[in-house]
């Protein structure tokens, strides 16, 4: 019997994630044996600097994809907004899953929404992209840092260390934490990060056996509408710690893709729509506009206040 095991990282969001795309790899494949491998990645142990300040590349799955190369795991499940742009040579995304909801939630102590906030009511986010696009609607709040799993961010909140929080609404749903949402974040109010609301099914690329199976649970059009996200995200040569964000949509063979670029600080924003056909030219193409409208001056800010 072939055993096969799935690495993930630690926390319970990323355990029922992996445990959810296990279930139908199993039913697929149910002679094979089935083990899961937690890995404890940077992101994960260094929670006391902001994930800008780290560099925020890779930080929550290279020791992941490390484990794949040296073949101590058989596959690797990841959320697809971890990913960077960039992969390893020899690994690749056997399998994007059905995309769950993408947007952003705002979850407040007080039930008050965004826009309903007090001024100076601290909102807590480690993400750019999340803060530079609550400072462009409510420039009068104050966004901190939170680290930790969803687990540790809600006990953050309770203990009135932030008055609001904004987390994926995906991670929430798949922990059974959807109560505790105030405000679902429209895309118009907060573009969303490449690929989220995915998951992404990594192996190495040399496994036929292995990739050919994981195969069988990719959802094309999440695929293809992530495919153009990620072609956005790599103009920028970034990954997740920058203050870019992108959302597609499928609709029959076009793609429709919205895209941000906007300063930490809320004060500058880029964003355009681009559709067409082909995901890649689509990304590209959107990328290239806001690069003519001066994101690569906003970006190049960003990364020089990080490296200092």
């Amino acid at each position: 019997m072939k055993t096969v095991s799935v690495g993930t990282r630690q926390s319970a969001l990323a355990l029922t994630q992996t445990q959810w795309v296990m279930d139908r790899l199993r039913k697929l494949q149910p002679d094979w044996e089935w083990r899961v491998e937690k890995i404890l990645t940077k992101g994960d142990r260094i929670l006391h600097v902001t994930l800008s300040k780290l560099g925020g590349k890779g930080l929550f799955i290279k020791e992941i994809e490390g484990a794949l190369l040296e073949g101590r795991i058989d596959l690797a499940v990841h959320s697809m907004k971890d990913l960077p742009a960039e992969m390893p040579e020899g690994l690749a995304i056997a399998a994007v899953t059905p995309r769950e909801d993408p947007r952003d939630c705002l979850i407040s102590r007080s039930g008050a929404g965004l826009d309903e906030l007090p001024a100076g009511a601290v909102v807590g986010t480690s993400s750019l992209r999340r803060q530079a696009q609550v400072l462009v609607r409510r420039p009068d709040l104050v966004v901190k840092p939170v680290r930790g799993n969803v687990e540790t961010r809600l006990r953050k909140l309770e203990e009135g260390q932030f008055d609001a929080i904004v987390l994926a609404r995906a991670g929430l749903s798949r922990l059974g934490l959807e109560d505790r949402i105030t405000e679902v974040l429209a895309v118009d109010k907060m573009v969303p990060a490449v690929g989220q609301g995915a998951l992404a099914v990594q192996c190495r690329g040399g496994d036929e056996s292995v990739f050919r199976l994981i195969r069988r649970i990719n959802d094309p059009e999440t695929e293809k509408a992530v495919r153009a996200e990620r072609a956005f995200l790599h103009a920028f040569q970034g990954g997740c710690h920058l203050p870019v964000a992108a959302y597609a949509q499928v609709e029959g063979e076009k793609v429709l893709l919205d895209g941000l670029v906007a300063s930490p600080d809320g004060r500058r924003v880029l964003r355009d729509r681009q559709e067409g056909n082909g995901a890649e030219e689509v990304g590209c193409r959107l990328a290239e506009k806001l690069l003519r409208q001066g994101a690569d001056e906003i970006l190049s800010a960003v990364r020089a206040e990080v490296e200092r």
